[in-house]
């Protein structure tokens, strides 16, 4: 058993395959474990015995109307909640990504919303002071450049939480609440490759412009990010 647990909550199954991949690969772990909540509770991954987790993204939405809601999405949401619990304690480290900010963002009690959506580009997220200073960010600085693409974020750094990374288009691009627990709202785990392959998934999504797929996934497989050396410190944090 690694001592990483990458945290599946994607429907779709050859995004969430190649999302695995992809953290594997940033990690710099070659055989990381796995548990996918659409299909398996917490429980059957004895998931307190891992030092870290990474959170992968996902279609859903935090903003969704609670009627319109799954079942599978509610208890997807429950068990994130209890993974941030646990790294909020300092019982484990974890690192939330794209849709796992609004779930951690709600928890702590502040809101997300949809007023900054980013359409699929690579974006430059830049540091503040907090995030010069952080273990995981901090090697980055001043900025590190990444691919966003999502309809809801964080409105303002939640309640008890420090704000590492900012841009123009979307105010908070990552933030750390107490010393373990980490989120995103920036995919750190795509490659160029990585991330035009994921657009081809969710073409239909709303995430970018389809009739403009072309000159998107140009765009997307020209950029240059910087998404594994973040990933590839998450390692050292565990035990700290």
């Amino acid at each position: 058993m690694s001592s990483v647990l990458y945290v599946c909550v994607r429907p779709e199954r050859s995004a969430a395959d190649a999302e695995h991949r992809s953290f594997s690969r940033g990690l710099g772990i070659e055989r990381l474990d796995r548990i996918d909540l659409l299909h398996a509770s917490l429980e059957t991954a004895e998931w307190q015995q891992y030092d870290g987790f990474v959170i992968g993204g996902s279609p859903f939405n935090v903003t969704d109307a609670e009627h319109e809601k799954t079942d599978p999405q509610r208890a997807v949401e429950h068990d994130l909640e209890r993974i941030a619990a646990r790294a909020l304690d300092g019982k484990t480290t974890a690192l939330f990504t794209c849709y796992g900010i609004g779930v951690v963002t709600r928890m702590l009690g502040g809101e997300v919303h949809t007023d900054q959506p980013e359409q699929a580009s690579a974006s430059t997220v830049h540091l503040t002071e907090a995030g010069t200073a952080d273990p995981l960010f901090g090697p980055s600085a001043p900025s590190l450049s990444v691919f966003t693409a999502h309809k809801e974020s964080a409105r303002d750094t939640p309640p008890g939480a420090v704000l590492l990374g900012t841009n123009s288009a979307c105010t908070v691009q990552a933030y750390r609440a107490g010393t373990h627990l980490y989120a995103t709202q920036f995919h750190p785990e795509a490659s160029p490759q990585d991330f035009a392959d994921r657009m081809a998934v969710y073409r239909a999504s709303g995430y970018f412009d389809p009739s403009s797929f072309a000159q998107t996934e140009a765009a997307v497989l020209s950029a240059s990010v910087e998404g594994d050396d973040l990933l590839g410190r998450f390692p050292g944090l565990l035990g700290a």
